[in-house]
């Protein structure tokens, strides 16, 4: 998220809120540091060194290649992440239950949810043929949502299409594909990727 971000500055908002409710209070016993990466990998990397240089006593990362940018400046400091996909197919924890190192934090959603996602989409349209589904682009690569979205979608006999973009324009060329065909459908899933691109609004057609 940027700065100028009305969710962002709403949700930094609620945070600095819910640390005053617990007695930590900026300006009195707390300094926060922020720095808004806008999506930009290249601009948190260099954020990440500059908070890591900071010294500060625990680190609140917000998703994959934020999360990804200060792994590589410390093995130290502890680090909370949210909106990340996958922790342990990224190598920031161990695991689940014992994440161990200095990483630990909330997942986006358990996988198991592509297949509900599946299913409210075939109530919506009965007649899908095949369904693609936008997962991250992280060094997972979505594989931690498409296996269970795979075998659902393989059980129902609607074949399954794993819909990787790297930018806007692939995410255009990936929509309006399928549109094209009768019987398509798509499915976003809730990663750090799509979220930071959620403003970009895109029109296509459907048969």
């Amino acid at each position: 998220m940027s700065g100028s971000d009305p969710e962002g500055k709403a949700q930094l908002a609620g945070f600095i809120q819910a640390l005053a409710a617990l007695g930590w209070i900026e300006g009195r016993n707390l300094r926060m540091d922020v720095r808004w990466g806008g999506g930009d990998a290249n601009r948190a990397r260099i954020f990440a060194k500059e908070l890591v240089a900071l010294q500060p006593d625990v680190i609140l990362s917000e998703g994959t290649p934020v999360t990804a940018a200060f792994q590589r400046e410390t093995r130290t400091m502890p680090i909370v992440f949210v909106v990340v996909t996958d922790p342990v197919g990224d190598g920031f924890i161990a695991g689940l239950p014992h994440p161990g190192g200095n990483i630990t934090g909330f997942i986006t959603s358990e996988s198991a949810i592509t297949a509900k996602m599946l299913d409210y989409l075939r109530e919506i349209a009965p007649g899908l043929k095949q369904v693609a589904m936008l997962p991250d682009t992280s060094p997972g690569k979505g594989t931690y949502y498409f296996r269970d979205f795979e075998a659902a979608a393989r059980s129902t006999n609607v074949e399954p299409i794993a819909a990787r973009a790297g930018s806007d324009a692939e995410i255009e060329a990936i929509v309006t594909s399928l549109g094209k065909d009768v019987g398509s459908g798509l499915i976003v899933m809730p990663v750090f990727y799509a979220q930071s691109r959620r403003r970009n609004h895109i029109a296509c057609s459907t048969k």
